[in-house]
């Protein structure tokens, strides 16, 4: 069946279409229903049924006959190391993990927090939680000991799995003290840790509390895995609240599995034994599903990849990783390719790898400008998906589906709704607008399987943050629109849509004209006070490596460029060239905290923030051109 079958049968039979994919996860107990809607706006998925969830991505394999394939591979340019662990190596490392967890007193339902970096025992840690029932919460590897004691205190952990250390190019990220700093800021104190001594740092551990990742697995008997229900959580997820404090994401058991396991045949057209990267991290909501789960639900081999798109050691590394492994679907952020493309303009070092395996790339994250895409298509030759989901939603909620259909690309859309979305741009009344139309994006409840059912220990806040703007409605928090083929465009967080004169203008549209400029790397536009217009947009401009132009020069370009393709209407005059944009570690510009800096407003450097000198760089900039106009 195409796309638009599939879609339709979902549409006129949502219960039959989901328990059809359900029935491709192994339950202890097969769910009496999917859809549980008593206590709606508040939605659960197979409730009633018996799941575990590390029973499908390890066990079932091995059960099946596939011990010998291989499940990961490690892939390390910053030790010089690749490993690789079959699907019956991983049960038995998992189980012992599990049942040493189990020995010290972690059952069903306890929370487990993780802190380690790209390694494959920080998927064995997640999957040996999952074995046992308890909720495990990821957090990105070396995030300062306040941000990680805030998490520590939210999810009340029994227990923390860390390494010693985590590594980036040409020095060793101390994981230890961080943690050791956490706990000590926290209230509350976990029961033990584990610790996996790496290396190129062995850490000090604390007598009666701290042990060793090897040494606690000694002489224990290994875990089986445990039933847990269909809503019961596999585990939370931090993400930016806008109050400041993170909001822990749930994501249930059954739910996750059948969603996952669909996306993997229908989206990104994978078969079991199949390789499979998405260039992401454990830390992020792209690990979590993309490299940890799916992957290993559906039969495949996943990458665990330790270094850099750049600089470990060149702009080709994702080429090598490609052709060393054979990989058919490569999965990463966009902010890698700009990265790669600003280094290497011309794509020179794809022609030094066979990457003949390479069948699609898929971008999500942020928005993938044109620009990006284009290059990308031109230097791999293979079609460049963009798709479009959240941290809430753990999978896309608008793809272009390569297992079901080879739809029409259109650059600058992350294509079509899923099965499971009805996806509606409203205005600020709630009120669907007209195709082409720029409003709200908005999702009709319930959603679908495997999205958040709501936050740990904040249901208030949960209504309040997703349920509230729109009855009916899951707000996205995105802007964009829709066209006539129902394409979607996502322009902005609706945060980033600017008012200039009482027009409402996407500085998601400035970005895609400023980085068709020929010595634009990377850009970013904010809307910036202004006390004619309300507000005024400014562009931020990095150029490729050897551009040698006249920054000047190329402002008045893309002044002019910006004039023509959007027109006077979008007043824009201002942009600065800078080395580098402020942005998390999982890629994503900081804009917010640039309308600060401009505003001259006070703010806090976020806790996910790459590297918090940017901020100084920037308000640096923004001086020199007479940024904040009004006094501090």
């Amino acid at each position: 069946m195409g796309y638009k079958d599939v879609f339709e049968s979902w549409k006129s039979d949502p219960e039959g279409f989901w328990l059809g994919a359900a029935e491709r996860i192994d339950w202890v107990e097969k769910p009496s229903k999917a859809l549980f809607d008593e206590r709606a706006p508040l939605y659960e998925w197979f409730s009633d049924g018996q799941v575990n969830t590390c029973w499908n991505a390890v066990d079932r394999h091995v059960e099946a006959g596939h011990g010998d394939r291989i499940a990961i591979i490690h892939d390390s340019p910053i030790t010089h190391s690749k490993h690789e662990i079959t699907y019956a190596e991983l049960r038995d490392r998992v189980a012992s993990l599990a049942g040493a967890l189990r020995a010290k007193g972690v059952e069903k339902g306890d929370r487990v927090v993780i802190y380690m970096p790209m390694i494959p025992e920080a998927l064995e840690a997640m999957l040996a939680c999952a074995r046992l029932g308890a909720v495990h919460s990821v957090v990105f590897g070396g995030f300062a000991a306040n941000e990680l004691a805030v998490r520590i205190d939210d999810a009340q952990p029994k227990a923390i799995i860390a390494a010693s250390c985590g590594l980036e190019p040409g020095r060793v990220v101390h994981y230890k003290p961080l943690l050791d700093g956490a706990i000590e800021l926290s209230s509350h104190k976990p029961d033990f840790t584990v610790i996996l001594q790496r290396e190129q740092e062995v850490a000090e551990l604390i007598e009666g509390r701290d042990f060793d990742w090897h040494g606690f697995q000694y002489g224990v008997a290994s875990a089986d895995c445990v039933p847990v229900a269909g809503n019961d959580p596999l585990y939370i997820l931090y993400t930016s609240g806008t109050t400041g404090a993170p909001k822990g994401v749930i994501r249930p058991n059954g739910g996750h599995l059948v969603a996952l396991e669909w996306t993997m045949d229908a989206i990104y057209d994978m078969r079991p034994g199949d390789v499979f990267w998405a260039a992401s991290d454990v830390g992020w909501v792209v690990g979590h599903s993309y490299i940890c789960y799916a992957p290993l639900i559906h039969g495949c081999t996943t990458i665990v990849f330790e270094g850099k798109p750049i600089g470990t050691p060149d702009a080709g590394t994702f080429w090598r990783v490609i052709e060393e492994h054979k990989v058919k679907v490569l999965f990463t952020a966009p902010t890698a390719l700009r990265a790669i493309k600003r280094e290497d303009p011309t794509g020179s070092f794809v022609g030094k790898y066979d990457i003949s395996s390479l069948e699609t790339l898929f971008l999500a994250g942020e928005r993938a400008d044109p620009d990006t895409i284009e290059w990308a298509q031109k230097v791999l030759g293979v079609p460049v998906i963009d798709h479009w989901w959240q941290t809430e939603t753990g999978y896309a909620i608008a793809a272009n589906p390569r297992g079901l259909d080879d739809l029409p690309v259109k650059i600058g859309s992350p294509s079509v709704a899923m099965p499971g979305y009805d996806v509606q741009v409203l205005d600020e009344g709630g009120h669907p607008v007209a195709p082409n139309t720029l409003g709200a994006i908005a999702i009709k409840l319930p959603l679908p399987p495997g999205t958040l059912p709501g936050l740990w220990n904040a249901e208030d806040r949960f209504r309040k943050s997703y349920l509230q703007q729109f009855p009916g409605y899951y707000e996205t928090g995105d802007a964009g629109m829709m066209d006539e083929d129902g394409y979607l465009y996502i322009m902005a967080r609706t945060d980033d849509v600017i008012n200039v004169a009482g027009h409402r203008l996407s500085t998601g549209g400035m970005e895609e004209v400023l980085a068709a400029h020929p010595d634009v790397a990377e850009c970013a536009v904010i809307g910036v006070t202004d006390q004619l217009k309300g507000q005024l947009p400014m562009g931020f401009l990095c150029l490729n490596t050897g551009s040698g132009r006249d920054h000047d020069e190329v402002v008045k370009e893309v002044v002019k460029m910006v004039r023509d393709k959007i027109g006077p209407v979008a007043a824009f005059k201002h942009a600065i060239v800078v080395d580098r944009l402020p942005k998390t570690r999982s890629g994503k510009i900081l804009r917010g905290t640039m309308v600060k800096i401009a505003d001259g407003e006070s703010f806090k450097a976020p806790a996910t923030i790459d590297d918090p000198a940017i901020l100084d760089e920037i308000t640096e900039s923004l001086g020199s051109i007479g940024y904040p106009k009004q006094a501090t």
